[in-house]
């Protein structure tokens, strides 16, 4: 299952209040439409089938076509100059 970084967790709390989301809503991770890509949105709820991973109040949800591929994987975000930037690192092994 996908997993939170502290750093991540801190960030997605902060975006979603920012956003004005109810309490449950969160990032929801899908992929783009072009289909070669992942794609992170603000949503006020999880979709019927996401996986819902919450960490210290931190929401994700996880489309049913991406929960395999982030299954072994870690978020963490980053800020910089242009705001935050979250990236995936493999946890397998």
């Amino acid at each position: 299952m996908l997993t939170l970084t502290e750093n991540a967790q801190t960030a997605i709390k902060s975006i979603t209040e920012q956003a004005g989301l109810p309490a449950e809503g969160g990032v929801r991770i899908a992929m783009a439409e072009s289909g070669t890509e992942l794609q992170l949105s603000l949503v006020p709820e999880p979709q019927n089938e996401d996986q819902v991973i919450e960490e210290d109040g931190a929401r994700v949800f996880v489309a049913t076509e991406t929960s395999e591929l982030l299954d072994t994987q870690q978020l963490d975000a980053n800020q910089s100059a242009e705001g935050t930037g979250f990236t995936l690192t493999n946890q397998e092994g």
